[in-house]
């Protein structure tokens, strides 16, 4: 069994996809269709702008969903359709990839979203107040106890539960000054601040809750063709329960390392990282080793994995 997993924020990388699209017109199609849906040249700032520009999460969100479809439709080109997975899970923003991957959304609603998402979390808290940090070292239950410890009555909580190793803390910039602190002082590997602006999958994000339940009561969604493992849940959820995760995945912990348990659990052998990097991969590799993962990024993956899934 196979499951297509898709990025989140972070695996955005100057230049991702370009090589996609001048080698498959349908990859470029989806960048055309996203710059046409936001009423600018994304694309422009994906191939040749500024990392820092890219990396703001209003334009992020969807320039790695962009990726992510376009290395979809050139495989799709070769062949290979989302049947091919069993499941779909993606990575915070990547859930929305996979479910466009999956069906459940068009292309131009899933830019939107994505746009209104990136600038409803940037806004719900002001530059300075917030922060992220990565725990290295710790597992899930050790690094919520240093994030409860160093709350003192401010929000510091556990936010990415990543893998056995990595686990993301956010909240009150203090409180995750805190929580870096006290996680050396407890023999965390490495603690260090995350380069985000705002504190995503923390409490301090309920007013974008707000915004993404209006957003999303505003689009039409389809059953995905293969089901999606939702973050929060950590496991295939009914198409009817979707819309709410999405919104409560705003707040919530991104509980992937439990994602990936419960593939392999269902029998996934093999997972496919489809879009920019190989982030995910490598988190996969540390929660189960036994799971086979590639990274589809560019035309030579793409061949390469057409090759051996339509051998499959």
């Amino acid at each position: 069994m196979k499951s297509f997993i898709f990025p989140g924020q972070g695996a955005q990388t100057i230049g991702m996809g370009q090589a996609l699209a001048e080698a498959y017109p349908a990859a470029k199609a989806v960048f055309d269709e996203v710059d046409d849906a936001l009423g600018e040249k994304l694309s422009d700032l994906i191939w040749s702008g500024d990392i820092a520009d890219l990396t703001l999460t209003r334009n992020a969100q969807p320039a790695l969903m962009a990726t992510s479809l376009a290395a979809m439709r050139a495989l799709e080109a070769e062949g290979v359709t989302i049947d091919a997975a069993s499941y779909v899970a993606g990575h915070s923003l990547g859930e929305y990839s996979a479910l466009a991957a999956a069906g459940a959304l068009s292309l131009a609603d899933t830019a939107h979203l994505l746009r209104i998402r990136g600038e409803a979390m940037q806004d719900a808290v002001p530059v300075g107040v917030g922060a992220m940090a990565v725990l290295l070292g710790m597992d899930f239950d050790a690094a919520k106890a240093v994030a409860e410890e160093a709350a003192q009555g401010e929000v510091c909580e556990a936010a990415n539960d990543n893998d056995p190793s990595q686990v993301v803390v956010s909240g009150h910039k203090a409180a995750v000054e805190r929580a870096v602190e006290i996680a050396k002082a407890k023999g965390a590997k490495r603690a260090m601040l995350l380069p985000v602006s705002a504190p995503f999958h923390s409490s301090l994000m309920a007013p974008a809750a707000k915004v993404m339940q209006q957003a999303l009561d505003g689009v039409e969604m389809q059953a995905p063709a293969v089901p999606l493992i939702a973050n929060v849940r950590a496991e295939a959820v009914d198409a009817s329960d979707i819309k709410a995760l999405l919104v409560e995945q705003v707040t919530g912990s991104v509980r992937w390392r439990e994602s990936v348990q419960w593939m392999a659990d269902a029998g996934v052998t093999e997972v496919w990282e489809i879009g920019a990097g190989k982030a995910l991969s490598g988190m996969v590799k540390r929660v189960d080793r036994s799971i086979a993962t590639r990274a589809v990024g560019t035309p030579d993956d793409v061949k390469a994995a057409a090759a051996a899934l339509n051998e499959g």
